[in-house]
């Protein structure tokens, strides 16, 4: 079987197992998925949707978090991790958006990257949740799945976007990045993958023997 028929049969089993493909962020419009996903660096998305709440209540848009305390931004986002770091991005994020952007969350990743601590990772959600583009978000769960499966023989995120761009359906490409976080986290784990049920272990390069 070739690569690309490889590919497409992964699409095609993830969309059965899971056919429900969301991001694990809670978020309301493209500000707030923007801010989510710059809080979940180094830190769970769990944790990101019990510290937001409260942070949107108090600075839903951009013309709010532009002008927040940073005081009170890192004390809401705190448990976080790098909270520090964090908060002047979020502040400096917003005040971007308001003077570059009139408010609006652009729709490209090139737009999106020059966004205070936002990178391809980051932009490529937005643009594939919010816009509906074709996107390939390359957290270390989709890293490590495509090198298991032998799709790509690199570490680097951008190395691995751009290969997955040529190898997957445009179409597809974002929902398939969401369910691989989901298969990553219930059966293809980090240590002990579970290659005994896995639905892609024969098309796997690096399935466990026995």
């Amino acid at each position: 079987m070739l690569k690309k028929e490889r590919v497409i049969a992964a699409v095609e089993r993830l969309e059965e197992l899971y056919p429900d493909a969301i991001c694990s962020l809670e978020y309301t419009d493209a500000f707030q998925l923007l801010i989510a996903t710059r809080l979940s660096a180094q830190c769970t998305d769990k944790r990101v949707n019990m510290v937001t709440p409260d942070l949107f209540k108090e600075f839903p848009t951009p013309q709010k978090m532009a002008v927040a305390n940073i005081n009170r931004v890192e004390e809401l986002i705190k448990t976080c991790g790098l909270y520090k770091t964090k908060a002047k991005d979020l502040i400096l994020i917003a005040q971007k958006l308001m003077s570059d952007f009139g408010g609006v969350v652009p729709d490209t990743i090139e737009e999106l990257t020059t966004l205070s601590g936002v990178g391809r990772k980051t932009a490529n959600l937005v643009c594939g949740d919010i816009y509906k583009k074709p996107a390939v978000v390359t957290d270390t769960h989709f890293i490590r799945i495509m090198n298991r499966l032998g799709f790509v023989k690199t570490e680097n995120p951008l190395s691995v976007e751009m290969a997955m761009r040529k190898l997957l359906p445009p179409e597809k490409s974002n929902d398939f990045c969401h369910r691989t976080v989901l298969f990553g986290r219930d059966i293809c784990v980090a240590r002990n993958p579970k290659c005994e049920i896995c639905v892609l272990s024969d098309i796997c390069k690096n399935k466990k023997k026995g």
